[in-house]
């Protein structure tokens, strides 16, 4: 028995095709895709683009890619792929919710037979791009705040001290989302210190500095003073790391005191800390000062009890604000019993 032929005039349904949505970061220079992304694009039956401006545009045609400059809705879009067609959208940073919403429309009516939808990422973030849109947003307040055009250093001092207690507060207090908010303020005073020395103002000093100058500077400075990590140089214990950095220190420095570089406006007791750590590491013997024995002498006893401290291996600055907290506690606590 003979199998029945296929029914000529029972029509196979065609290839409904492809669309690709092309996505690249803006933090990625432009032109540096991926492989997958360069073989779509050489292969595709057509790529359109709805942004004569988009950054890619240079590139791509550069690479031999025709581009078409077009704006075409979703229904265009569906036919233009009918017969097993490849269209690529270069979609720009924003994305394209018009095309997008439309296709979605348009694939839940069920009235057309709908073309694979693949969304192509072209380049990805790399660790750390989040801070070129940081710098970015920095710039354009700068540029248009009125309150943050004015600043200058000086007068942003304050809020450096501040946001840097703050940050300690929230280690202190173990908050994690804490912990990330405040980080972020602290960083938010270094890319904006850079912003304003990037203008060269005449109070801030002649020669011009950025956020790349201080971003390179801080590299250099690591990797010269980590010869055990990018150079032949070993270390086996933190101590060892330690005395590695000293020495580099030392040279770059080429101090004349242990006590320079120490920043006399912190805090007492971190002052007095800072200072005994100096004397134990260059092993000088140097008497702690009494004062004058008719004055007030709490400010002699708070440093012998300061420099006990560190020898201890303890903050005392931090030993302080602790109990300063179990203090504010308590008196909390009286309050409420008060009441």
């Amino acid at each position: 028995m003979n199998a029945e032929a296929p029914d000529a005039s029972v029509e196979t349904p065609a290839d409904p095709g492809r669309i690709v949505l092309l996505t690249a970061s803006h933090r990625v220079a432009p032109g540096l895709l991926s492989w997958p992304a360069w073989q779509t694009l050489h292969a595709a039956d057509r790529v359109l683009v709805t942004d004569p401006d988009h950054p890619q545009l240079p590139y791509l045609r550069e690479a031999g890619v025709r581009v078409e400059h077009t704006a075409p809705s979703a229904d265009e879009l569906v036919a233009d792929c009918a017969g097993g067609r490849t269209v690529v959208v270069l979609v720009g940073g924003e994305g394209d919710s018009r095309l997008t919403d439309g296709l979605a429309r348009l694939g839940g009516s069920g009235r057309v037979a709908m073309p694979d939808l693949e969304l192509l990422p072209g380049s990805y973030d790399l660790p750390g791009a989040r801070l070129l849109d940081l710098v970015q947003v920095m710039d354009r307040i700068r540029r248009s705040c009125p309150w943050t055009s004015q600043k200058t250093h000086r007068g942003l001092a304050k809020y450096a001290i501040e946001e840097a207690y703050e940050l300690v507060e929230a280690i202190e207090d173990g908050d994690r989302d804490e912990l990330r908010e405040e980080l972020g303020d602290v960083l938010l005073q270094v890319v904006f210190h850079a912003r304003i020395a990037e203008e060269g103002r005449p109070e801030d000093g002649e020669e011009p500095f950025a956020i790349d100058d201080v971003a390179g500077g801080l590299v250099e400075k690591l990797i010269h003073r980590h010869p055990h990590v990018f150079g032949d140089e070993t270390a086996e214990t933190p101590e060892d790391v330690h005395a590695h950095w000293l020495r580099t220190k030392a040279i770059e420095k080429q101090r004349t005191s242990v006590t320079d570089g120490v920043p006399l406006g912190q805090p007492g007791l971190a002052l007095a800390a800072k200072l005994a750590s100096r004397v134990r590491t260059a092993g000088l013997d140097v008497p702690l000062p009494t004062g004058d024995p008719a004055g007030d002498p709490i400010g002699y006893e708070l440093l012998a009890l300061a420099v006990r401290a560190e020898a201890d291996g303890a903050d005392p600055e931090a030993a302080l604000r602790a109990a300063a907290r179990a203090y504010r506690d308590a008196i909390v606590a009286a309050e409420g019993g008060a009441g």
